[in-house]
């Protein structure tokens, strides 16, 4: 009986070390610091991939746009346009006449065409009384910057189509300057825009200026580009008083019709 009780002894140490073991094993899972960390990474990585996207829309969204300089009785007028998702955010004049009543005209005047810009979203935008000449070389180049910008976004996506589409992009829209036309006040030329076959702008980059030049000029060009765009031709009617001013315009338009095939 003396012999077998040490045998009895590491039978029982056997089993308790085992059942230590077994009741180690069980409770491991619930505290490796592993298992913690890697349920933390995914929602990590989530807002990560929430932030990236957003960021890079916001920089790619806004662009800004300069009209052409609009010649004008008192000096140049230049609008510049901020775009954002497509819509105009901020209109403010580069360019604008200035010295002695120039000055306080425009200090009147382009704040409120600037304003009106950004509500309405267009050139449709009504005169300043008493700066007759001020909104009219704003208008002017209002919508030069709207054409640029609208012109931008057709050449992104027509580039975004591949470059099987990027020839009938390009075809789509058209600039072309006539030749000059050479007049007893001065010189007369246009440019057209044209698209799809058709006249979508006219306007005079050089017309006469000086004097009583410049009044007529600013009376007749208005009329014969909306003249040119309606009947989208060069048979448009001479404005009455400027005689030598329209007909350098026709001269000028045709030339630009017989560059652009039309």
């Amino acid at each position: 009986m003396r012999k077998s009780h040490p045998v009895r002894r590491v039978v029982l140490a056997t089993a308790a070390t085992v059942s230590a073991v077994v009741l180690l094993l069980s409770l491991k899972p619930s505290s490796d610091p592993g298992g913690a960390q890697a349920a933390g990474a995914v929602p990590q990585q989530t807002a990560a991939a929430q932030e990236s996207p957003q960021g890079g829309a916001a920089a790619a969204g806004r662009s800004t746009v300069t009209g052409d300089a609009a010649q004008t009785q008192y000096g140049p007028v230049q609008v510049r346009l901020t775009v954002s998702g497509g819509k105009i955010t901020k209109a403010e004049a580069v360019q604008a006449p200035s010295g002695g009543t120039s000055s306080q005209k425009t200090e009147l005047a382009v704040p409120r065409l600037n304003q009106s810009t950004v509500t309405r979203g267009s050139a449709d935008i009504d005169s300043v009384s008493g700066a007759t000449y001020t909104s009219t070389g704003y208008k002017q180049s209002l919508q030069s910057a709207i054409d640029k910008m609208k012109a931008a976004r057709g050449s992104d996506a027509g580039a975004s189509q591949g470059s099987g589409d990027s020839g009938s992009g390009a075809a789509q829209a058209k600039t072309v300057t006539g030749a000059a036309a050479q007049t007893q006040y001065g010189p007369v030329q246009v440019r057209i825009t044209v698209s799809g076959g058709k006249i979508t702008k006219a306007e005079a980059v050089q017309a006469p200026s000086g004097g009583t030049s410049s009044q007529k000029t600013q009376l007749a060009v208005p009329r014969l580009n909306q003249s040119t765009v309606t009947r989208g031709s060069a048979d448009i009617d001479s404005v009455s008083g400027a005689t030598y001013t329209s007909t350098g315009y026709k001269q000028s338009l045709q030339s630009a019709l017989d560059q652009a095939g039309g």
